[in-house]
């Protein structure tokens, strides 16, 4: 059974689904720029078959602040049926105040979210009052769990360590999501499972994720994952085994991977990677355009590295 509001109490299921890997999935669109129903399917499928525990769908890579809420709602709808219960389905609401967000929310529990992933208000300063309230304020509209996600580099406001603890004494409030590259703060958020054994911290930095896990993380969170889902599962294994020549190893890999991100506008190289894998048509959520020829080419060359060419061949064929 898949953690769920409705199912009793899941703690301990949650923390087995957080102590995994969980992507952040594309929103596939098709050439139009609709949502790609046939696409999530392929991508679920991809990602479940991969050894992922969960999935995260519009949030950063889903690029859910820049979709319209009938592409969220699709989106989420899309996801939760792929899934059909074999991973639970946890949707972004990082928009930038608590009415929007609130909104977000009720739309996601309606289209059947497992779990709903809470970050800072943004675009104006808040400070670790205005952060509590916000997630509060998501608590009290749902009735399905939330995960916490620091990402300033987006947000523009850090969620504090002292704020995260705070809002670590609801059990509701599972664990975070840490995607600032920061480890001394990630260590911080570690400790507080000292006080809160089942609070699960997630690492959704690619470039520091074997680090992460050996500081005492408990999964991982990666857009990369969406191209080769294997290798952070295998992280997250070696990491649990203490094989601390295999979590260099696999984190030598997803470096390389990583690399993809350094051709086309922001987040336009993953869906270009995933349409090599045939999932989506490699459009992103507009304004960004494509990467242009060139860089397509560097993309698929990295994606021909890690996803294999034989797998790369059936899937566009």
């Amino acid at each position: 059974m898949m953690p769920h509001s409705g199912s009793g109490n899941t703690t301990g299921a949650w923390t087995d689904v957080l102590s995994g890997v969980i992507p952040p999935l594309i929103s596939p669109l098709d050439a139009a720029g609709a949502i790609d129903a046939e696409a999530i399917v392929t991508l679920v499928d991809h990602l479940l078959k991969g050894g992922c525990s969960g999935l995260f769908v519009v949030g950063g890579c889903g690029m859910g602040p820049w979709l319209t809420t009938a592409q969220r709602g699709t989106t989420i709808s899309g996801m939760v049926n792929a899934a059909a219960g074999r991973a639970p389905v946890l949707a972004g609401v990082m928009l930038p105040s608590t009415g929007p967000a609130r909104e977000a929310a009720l739309q996601a529990e309606a289209e059947g979210a497992d779990a709903l992933v809470v970050g800072s208000p943004y675009y104006y300063g808040v400070e670790a009052d205005d952060q509590r309230r916000h997630v509060e304020a998501m608590l009290e509209a749902v009735s399905i769990p939330v995960l916490l996600y620091n990402i300033p580099q987006c947000t523009n406001n850090s969620l504090l360590p002292e704020t995260v603890a705070a809002l670590a004494r609801e059990p509701r409030v599972l664990g975070i999501k840490d995607s600032s590259g920061n480890l001394p703060n990630f260590q911080q958020l570690v400790a507080i499972k000292r006080d809160r054994p089942d609070f699960r911290v997630l690492q959704g930095d690619e470039r520091v994720m074997a680090a992460a896990m050996l500081m005492g993380g408990d999964g991982l969170i990666p857009g990369a994952g969406n191209v080769a889902p294997r290798y952070f599962v295998e992280l997250v294994r070696a990491a649990a085994r203490g094989d601390v020549q295999e979590c260099r190893r696999q984190q030598e890999q997803i470096l390389d991977l990583w690399k993809l991100f350094a051709y086309g506008r922001g987040l336009s190289a993953l869906y270009a990677a995933c349409a090599v894998l045939g999932i989506g048509s490699g459009r992103s959520v507009e304004p960004w355009a494509a990467p242009d020829p060139a860089q397509l080419r560097a993309i698929e060359e990295i994606v021909r590295r890690h996803a294999g060419l034989a797998e790369v061949t059936a899937r566009n064929n």
